[in-house]
């Protein structure tokens, strides 16, 4: 099973945890995040969210964020799918999945793994709102948790 998956179709969580904890007795813990489409962001409505990557480069950076991961926290494996293309509200945009011996490694891993994703995954976001298309920049908030991990945005 591949770690990282750029895709346009839909995917399933438990299917996902099946397959990354399968067959591993030592898994004592699965933490796992889902993020989906809001249908507001900044005051405004979205009616549709479309994200755009460089294929190739994407998941180039995705990998050197979980062999990070790897060497920070004592996990067993992780999984981190990403949506592209056009979602609507409600869609599933990303799954960041890490197994472990105990939750405090889990639950550590894939909150860095989820921090590292907004700020340093090359993706490109455009929100389609009543005033028109609009590119999502960064938020403070996303730095901020970066930098509680000891590190810094790009």
């Amino acid at each position: 099973m591949a770690r990282v998956s750029i895709q346009t179709q839909d995917f399933s969580l438990s299917d996902e945890v099946a397959a990354l904890r399968a067959q591993d007795a030592r898994v004592g813990a699965v933490c796992s995040f889902v993020g989906t489409v809001r249908d507001r962001n900044d005051g405004s409505a979205v009616k549709t969210l479309e994200l755009e990557h460089y294929p190739g480069m994407t998941e180039k950076a995705i990998e050197a964020m979980i062999e990070a991961a790897f060497k920070r926290f004592d996990i067993y494996a992780a999984r981190v799918i990403h949506r592209v293309g056009l979602l609507q509200p409600l869609d599933q945009i990303v799954l960041v999945a890490v197994t472990s011996a105990h939750r405090g490694q889990s639950f550590q891993a894939c909150e860095y793994l989820m921090d590292y994703l907004k700020t340093q995954a090359p993706f490109w976001k455009k929100e389609m709102t009543p005033e028109g298309a609009r590119w999502v920049d960064a938020r403070v908030s996303d730095d901020v948790a970066m930098a509680r991990w000891g590190l810094t945005t790009n």
